[in-house]
């Protein structure tokens, strides 16, 4: 074997190494950026919409997108380059990254609608409550004439 085979090798072989730890550095990142499991169980409040806007704002995934595309970039090359000798742990971590990614997005996604949703429910149920209260004035209102108008009638 010639000696530029061999530095060329060489070279491949750092090469796929470099990439390597491109991938892993970028799966770091993105896991770093995603959110603690205590910011999410964990918020403080005055009442449900504050508690559902705190919850989505910990629903924040950062720069975890764009470190998982950096990581599926690298892969990819590596993959195309067949550098890699075994790269199914860096696979299923990507898998596994990308799916937190869409679940926390996902979660983020339904506390917005539910805290877009509890302001228009509670105008409703107040609104339903005045009628309630309401209607009930009336009655005892004509419960109370009536009363009067008998009353009267047997005096």
């Amino acid at each position: 074997m010639s000696q530029s085979t061999l530095d060329d090798d060489e070279l491949f072989g750092e090469a796929a190494s470099e990439i390597r730890e491109d991938v892993e550095s970028s799966l770091e990142s993105a896991r770093e950026s995603l959110p603690a499991a205590d910011d999410v169980w964990d918020v403080e409040a005055d009442n449900t919409l504050g508690v559902l806007n705190a919850l989505r704002s910990a629903f924040d995934v950062g720069d975890a997108e764009d470190e998982l595309r950096d990581a599926k970039k690298w892969y990819t090359m590596g993959e195309r380059a067949d550098a890699f000798e075994d790269a199914d742990d860096l696979a299923e971590e990507i898998e596994t990254v990308g799916d937190l990614i869409s679940d926390v997005e996902d979660a983020k996604e339904q506390v917005g609608d539910l805290a877009s949703t509890v302001p228009q429910l509670r105008s409703q149920l107040e609104e339903f409550e005045a009628e309630s209260e309401e209607a009930t004035e009336d009655e005892e209102a004509d419960v109370d004439a009536d009363a009067d108008a008998e009353a009267e009638a047997e005096a």
